[in-house]
């Protein structure tokens, strides 16, 4: 996912850019730690991306196994009450309009919107 570029963006595509460049960081640390834990990460994988996602799936099992053997105890700093949330419906591969354009243009509207807006959000762009 691509953030909008320009400088006369809505108060929406802000918000998107702001939403994206969030998640992407978690997502860099995340990756980040289990490169530092796993080395095949330290290369392109050749393979499937059905298989990779299963490499994954076992690094991030492997890590958390690891983290219980060793006693260390995760701590969840943010209590997060996710009753109200409800799911963004993104098309899939059997649909036919999976324009990445469609989707960005989904997410920004769901950042947005009441069930999607973040108390403040607004406050951050």
């Amino acid at each position: 996912m691509r953030p909008y570029s320009g400088k006369h963006l809505s108060v929406q595509q802000r918000v998107y850019n702001y939403r994206l460049s969030r998640a992407r960081r978690y997502v860099e640390c995340a990756f980040g730690i289990l490169a530092n834990k796993w080395r095949i990460f330290h290369r392109s994988m050749n393979v499937q991306y059905e298989f990779a996602t299963d490499i994954i799936k076992a690094c991030c099992v492997m890590h958390n196994f690891v983290l219980n053997r060793d006693g260390v105890q995760a701590t969840d700093d943010i209590i997060f009450d996710d009753s109200d949330l409800q799911m963004l419906h993104l098309p899939t591969a059997n649909e036919n309009n999976l324009s990445p354009h469609l989707i960005r243009n989904d997410f920004c509207n769901y950042f947005s919107s009441d069930v999607g807006a973040l108390s403040w959000q607004l406050n951050k762009i």
